[in-house]
């Protein structure tokens, strides 16, 4: 997995952790560390977290490669 695949699944995890919150408690975790959700900041983390959501689908659809193990000869 590459670093952006990482970043933007660490971001889906925010993102779900943060619907989580707002689901359960009515708590908006973003908009209460940066503002508010109409604040810019609030606003960029949702963006990222969107793109992040629509960059990630391409993960269920990555055929699944077999690694064979090396075969040292020595």
């Amino acid at each position: 997995m590459s670093g952006l695949q990482r970043f933007a699944l660490a971001l889906v995890i925010i993102g779900a952790i943060n619907w989580g919150l707002i689901g359960f408690f009515q708590f908006d975790l973003v908009a209460a560390i940066f503002g508010g959700q109409d604040s810019l900041m609030s606003r960029i983390v949702y963006a990222l977290v969107g793109l992040s959501g629509l960059y990630t689908l391409m993960l269920l659809f990555k055929p699944d490669r077999e690694v064979e193990p090396s075969t040292s000869r020595t």
